[in-house]
């Protein structure tokens, strides 16, 4: 069966996965706020659409990679995106939003005979480009097999629990990548402030215990001062802050979390917004007279 795909979000990580769905034969529809980004998969032979309503209208599978929650539920209910689609069909929310949100859009949907799972992904965009995502999916088993078809196309995709799990593992695993990228960046700041070859730390410690892919990767740009966004300083303030709301309403005490949610919002507030979110070094290298 050749399923009939509908993307909604072009941006970074939208276009490369909907570029890989596209050379994986499927019929590929394609929407987006911004109508050049849903132009320009055109070439790759996806039919781009002005009107969400239009793009959704006969598709099997629909694939959210929208900003947040309230503009998933603005396309969905709003805009009209969910009253077009086929009942039966089925919604892969990839974006990152909060547990709660999830689990509201997928008993709206429900409601209109249209499945959910919330979807949310890791490995940014060098992960989107090779297809090798983590994918975190919360919702019925038996929907994450309709769409197994599609998503073993984008990465690895594990079930983790009802409507709302998805959601609840992406946090985790923005929780840890944005604490980690503050140790990695408070470690090597440390070492150059000691009179230590930055480089040749981190290359040091990659060997041990301390090794991870935040070492590796972020290291590396923050050991070459590279902070073009990939996933902006703003997307993690973002996770951070529905971490907290998430802990709260579970009456989970998150300390560590709650610190780098401050560290975050002050780097922003200093003017660090559109930076790549390994840029919190620029705000503690600052702090330090290491500018």
């Amino acid at each position: 069966m050749n399923l009939k795909i509908a993307v909604l979000g072009i941006g970074r990580m939208g276009a490369p996965m909907a570029q890989r769905l596209c050379a994986a034969g499927f019929a590929m529809q394609v929407w987006n706020r911004s109508p050049d980004k849903a132009q320009a998969l055109t070439a790759h032979g996806a039919t781009a659409h002005a009107q969400v309503q239009d793009a959704v209208r006969e598709a099997d599978l629909v694939i959210s990679l929208l900003e947040s929650g309230p503009i998933v539920a603005h396309v969905l209910f709003e805009l009209g995106a969910a009253a077009a689609m086929p009942p039966g069909s089925l919604m892969i929310d990839m974006a990152s939003i909060k547990p709660a949100e999830a689990r509201d859009h997928a008993a709206r949907l429900n409601a209109l005979g249209v499945a959910h799972l919330d979807a949310p992904v890791s490995g940014g965009t060098v992960a989107a480009e090779a297809g090798t995502l983590a994918i975190m999916v919360g919702g019925e088993a038996s929907d994450l097999a309709r769409a197994l078809p599609a998503l073993q196309h984008l990465g690895k995709a594990t079930h983790v629990g009802p409507h709302g799990a998805g959601q609840l593992a992406k946090l985790a695993n923005q929780m840890i990548v944005g604490i980690t990228i503050g140790a990695v960046a408070e470690a090597l700041l440390l070492c150059a402030k000691g009179g230590a070859d930055m480089a040749k730390v981190r290359e040091a410690i990659g060997g041990g215990f301390a090794q991870s892919r935040i070492l590796e990767l972020h290291g590396q740009r923050m050991v070459e001062r590279d902070f073009a966004p990939r996933a902006r300083m703003s997307v993690q303030l973002k996770d951070m802050r529905n971490a907290l709301d998430t802990a709260q309403s579970l009456g989970f005490e998150a300390p560590i979390s709650t610190l780098f949610e401050q560290l975050y919002a002050q780097a922003i507030d200093h003017g660090l917004t559109d930076l790549d979110h390994s840029g919190l070094f620029v705000e503690l290298a600052q702090r330090n007279g290491m500018a």
